[in-house]
């Protein structure tokens, strides 16, 4: 018997694809110059899809391919796959969770240490030699404040409690109250905006949180306030974001993602106050390890006929 036939949507670190070769059939859909002729005459035998977070599979992708059976993803998010579709035609579904939290909580606070104490900016100030001419301008202080969290996940939980070690008071924001002693919860995300100097966005997007952070939660965040988005880049409404920061309504933000990334909106470049990060939340090599391990294992899991390790659908 001859080796299953997957789908590959996206490259992937080179152990990640040396290991899927060795067990696999894989066909490198982003790197063919004809699709739709590739899954006219070989769709029929592809039996699984792997792919990314941020690439997903759509439903005409699906329709496309009859013998599918599941959808195994390299990430936390699963926004970009037509999971409606994948339900009517029980195609599993199997994401990367919990492997890297930690890196995305550490780069959540980072990020807010870099908007706060405008780091970016010191170290070029120390660079360009400005620093001989005059001291770098005073910032605002980070520790003993008040942090919001939007979307109380794993993420969400894990920035919540480094943020301990800052001696700050969180508040959060989620469908429903959950368990944190010490925590204040809150159903309103203006509510939250207006109760906190950062806000953390970390919630899942889905067609609900498009554009969550909008105008009305920047304004209540306020002219001293943080914004760092370590989510998705639909949670956020970019182009108000833009008017808050040029309008001197907002402090300042940090995005780890962007509409459209990587070709992102080129006028971000010079807004100020803005921490501008290439989607790296879980870009170690350690984390990266496990997504892919984690993220083959639900394959192996599936085919053997064994329960999935961490199934969205």
């Amino acid at each position: 018997m001859g080796k299953i036939e997957l789908l590959q949507m996206g490259s992937y670190p080179v152990w990640d694809q040396e290991a899927l070769d060795a067990d696999y059939v894989m066909h490198r859909y982003f790197d063919m110059p004809d699709q739709v002729g590739f899954l006219a005459e070989t769709g029929p035998r592809l039996r699984g899809i792997a792919s990314r977070g941020d690439l997903g599979a759509s439903g005409a992708l699906m329709a496309a391919l009859p013998a599918l059976e599941i959808i195994s993803l390299y990430g936390v998010g699963y926004d970009a796959v037509d999971l409606p579709a994948a339900r009517a035609r029980r195609i599993r579904v199997t994401n990367t969770p919990d492997v890297l939290t930690g890196d995305v909580a550490d780069l959540a606070v980072a990020m807010w240490l870099m908007a706060r104490r405008r780091l970016a900016e010191a170290e070029v100030w120390a660079r360009s030699g400005q620093w001989a001419g005059a001291g770098f301008p005073l910032t605002r202080r980070a520790f003993g404040g008040r942090a919001g969290i939007l979307g109380l996940g794993r993420i969400g939980r894990a920035i919540g409690e480094r943020l301990a070690g800052f001696g700050m008071a969180v508040s959060y924001c989620s469908r429903a109250e959950k368990p944190t002693p010490g925590w204040t919860y809150s159903a309103d995300p203006v509510a939250l905006a207006a109760g906190c100097d950062v806000l953390f966005v970390a919630t899942a997007a889905t067609a609900q949180t498009r554009h969550v952070v909008n105008a009305a939660v920047l304004a209540a965040l306020g002219p001293d306030g943080i914004l760092v988005n370590i989510s998705r880049a639909a949670n956020v409404d970019e182009a108000a974001l833009m008017a808050a920061l040029l309008g001197g309504t907002l402090g300042g933000a940090a995005l780890d993602v962007f509409e459209g990334e990587p070709g992102y909106d080129p006028a971000l470049r010079g807004v100020p106050g803005l921490v501008m990060l290439p989607h790296i939340g879980s870009a170690t090599v350690e984390t990266r390890r496990a997504m892919g391990q984690l993220m083959r294992d639900n394959l192996a899991a599936h085919f053997a006929g064994q329960p999935l390790l961490t199934p969205v659908a």
